[in-house]
């Protein structure tokens, strides 16, 4: 394991920055070439080229949008020879930002000025952090990882968090800047580490680095005196803990009475009163540490937005809000305690490794780069497109048209349903206004617009009323009606009719579902043969007459009896099996018991006993089921 502040020299020497090399190279161009601000489109009164051309419907909209933070930030940048930013992109700045724009108020009685907006801390901030040269600048869509990694051949990687390098280091500077964090300090290299969550507090001063004359002593010092001691020593460390949060709610009092109001019980007031005192506690102990805070290099916080305030932007705080060795813990951490600052001072002194070979690493990086979101297009305006031409209405139908449609609906869903009776009459009635100039017949077509279950495979009454499995409506179309089989079913592409095509082709019997209706066909063969070709062009495979139809009937009667006749026997002989084994019980003669004058208990289970004595375990089991039937039925008798 290798500390940070005392990194092999022999190490050092060959390490190279390992972020560089998961980047992919930027091409070559002149700088000349390279434009100062993202080209757009769009041009024209209503747009706004600053910010990434986008357009506006009218003056008030594009008014709106010159006051807006967005546009401002992004003049801004572009002055300071940035580039403008999308509108979401700069929603995310603004909340990684910690000076919000409805909280950016200055502490000392502001004039006004622009320094106290958002959007002027935002361009000082990325101006900062702005690279020297296109080289160093990171593909939008790769995150900054919290350790920077660095390669030394031919297979050892040493990790270390960018938190312990200046703020204002830029990527390429990482190495210089780990080479500066092993030159020894003459006081040593101390830190302050602050946790505040849930109304616990810990906080701690610690050495990270020894001073650079212990080192030269110990060097002198013969071996057996030599003792090893610690890179990381705590020098001062203090936790308490105060009632501020709601058991089992969540939650900080004083967050609760900002959104509900200010609660009356009595534990809002201990957690009011538990909450100021832990700030004074902790403001108080700052103060006693000032000397050692002053001394320290870097301050680690962890603490919400309400609890930061504890530590900073009061009368006369030790830690001011612009400082900048203040830092965040680039991980995440538990509830604040002694063990946990200990640990989280290991975690960011402790340089991370790994031996991967270049091979390894680059597949690494390929394979790191493709699970990355694509970046999202940027927004361009472009000019509305010419409205697509609506697809032509369906011409109004007239009266006589609507009524027609109804009529087939109304015959169609009769047959459908197979309501005989109601066809019947409907037919007389109607059967003459299906057609446009003269009288419809049985056989006639369905219409193609005709929009009922079934209609799409049948093109005749008799088709749909066999697809329908309406046994009754297909005899009277056969018989009554003279309907023709032998139709077969078209295409409703609009095939036509010929010899080949109507073999192979379906009739109506071929669409019929259950035997009911095919039994209705056959009978009808039966009965007129001379009517259609039944058994050729109507597909029938044979006739039923009469005679066959009560010669099934008398085999199914005589199946059904076969059936009871052999349930019976088997009835009989499980009788006979329990007769054989019903043993004939002994009848035991009881005494009369004389009757006990002291106390009994319920339920009789003495008396039980006696009578039971002696008989076996079948006996007794037989006696206990009569005695429980005779009790329910006692009961059910009252």
């Amino acid at each position: 394991m290798y500390h940070v502040y005392s990194l092999p020299p022999q190490l050092l020497e060959n390490l190279t920055p390992r972020n560089l090399i998961s980047l992919p190279k930027a091409p070559e161009q002149d700088s000349k070439e390279l434009p100062s601000v993202i080209t757009t489109t769009s041009t024209g009164p209503r747009t706004c080229n600053v910010c990434l051309g986008i357009s506006f419907t009218d003056v008030h909209q594009q008014r709106a949008h010159f006051r807006s933070d967005w546009h401002r930030y992004n003049v801004k940048a572009r002055l300071n020879g940035g580039q403008p930013v999308a509108e979401q992109d700069f929603t995310q700045l603004l909340d990684a930002l910690e000076d919000s724009l409805s909280g950016s108020e200055s502490s000392n009685g502001s004039d006004g000025s622009s320094d106290d907006d958002a959007v002027a801390a935002l361009v000082s901030k990325h101006r900062q952090k702005r690279p020297e040269s296109p080289t160093e600048s990171r593909s939008p869509n790769i995150p900054q990882q919290p350790i920077a990694w660095f390669h030394s051949p031919p297979d050892t990687q040493i990790g270390v968090y960018r938190t312990l390098f200046p703020s204002d280091t830029p990527q390429t500077s990482y190495l210089a800047a780990l080479h500066g964090l092993q030159k020894k300090s003459p006081s040593g290299r101390k830190w302050a580490m602050f946790m505040c969550a849930g109304g616990h507090f810990a906080g701690a001063v610690v050495c990270v680095s020894r001073p650079e004359g212990e080192e030269e002593e110990e060097e002198k010092r013969p071996k057996k005196q030599k003792s090893q001691k610690p890179n990381n020593e705590v020098l001062v460390h203090k936790t308490f803990h105060r009632y501020t949060t709601r058991r089992k709610q969540g939650g900080s009092q004083s967050l609760n009475d900002n959104a509900k109001g200010n609660a009356k019980s009595a534990g809002a007031q201990l957690r009011r009163y538990g909450e100021q005192a832990l700030r004074d506690d902790i403001r108080n102990l700052i103060e006693s540490w000032a000397e050692e805070i002053n001394d320290c290099e870097l301050i680690f916080i962890r603490a919400s937005g309400s609890n930061r305030r504890i530590f900073m932007d009061y009368d006369g705080c030790i830690i001011t809000k612009g400082d900048h060795r203040l830092r965040t813990f680039p991980f995440p951490t538990r509830r604040p305690t002694q063990s946990e600052i200990t640990r989280c001072l290991n975690e960011l002194t402790n340089a991370k490794i790994s031996h991967l070979t270049e091979e390894a690493l680059r597949a690494q990086d390929e394979e790191y780069l493709a699970s990355l979101p694509k970046p999202k297009p940027i927004p361009v305006a472009t000019r509305p497109q010419p409205e697509k031409p609506k697809p032509p209405q369906a011409p109004k139908l007239s009266k006589e048209e609507e009524q027609l449609r109804e009529r087939w609906g109304r015959l169609l869903e009769i047959v459908a349903k197979g309501r005989l009776e109601a066809l019947k009459s409907f037919w007389t009635r109607e059967s003459s206004n299906l057609g446009a100039d003269v009288a419809a017949e049985i056989d006639v077509r369905i219409p193609e617009w005709a929009d009922t279950e079934g209609t799409e495979k049948a093109t005749t009454l008799l088709q749909l009323a066999s697809h329908s499995g309406q046994d009754s409506v297909v005899t009277w179309l056969l018989e009554d009606m003279h309907a023709d089989p032998t139709i077969g079913v078209p295409s409703r592409r609009g095939e036509e009719d010929g010899e080949e095509a109507a073999k192979s082709k379906q009739v109506a019997y071929d669409l019929a579902r259950n035997k009911l209706t095919r039994d209705a066909f056959r009978r009808c063969a039966a009965t007129h043969p001379d009517w259609w070709d039944w058994f050729g062009a109507a597909h029938l495979p044979s006739a039923l007459h009469k005679e066959m139809e009560d010669e099934r009937d008398e085999k199914k009667k005589a199946r059904r009896k076969g059936l009871k006749d052999r349930v019976k026997e088997r009835e009989s002989k499980e009788k006979e099996k329990e007769k054989e084994t019903v043993v004939e019980e002994p009848v035991v003669e009881k005494k009369p018991t004389p009757p006990s004058l002291g106390p009994k208990k319920l339920g009789g289970a003495a008396g039980d006993a006696q009578g039971v004595a002696g008989l076996t375990p079948e006996m007794r089991a037989r006696i206990e089921r009569e005695r429980r039937a005779r009790a329910a039925e006692a009961r059910l008798g009252k």
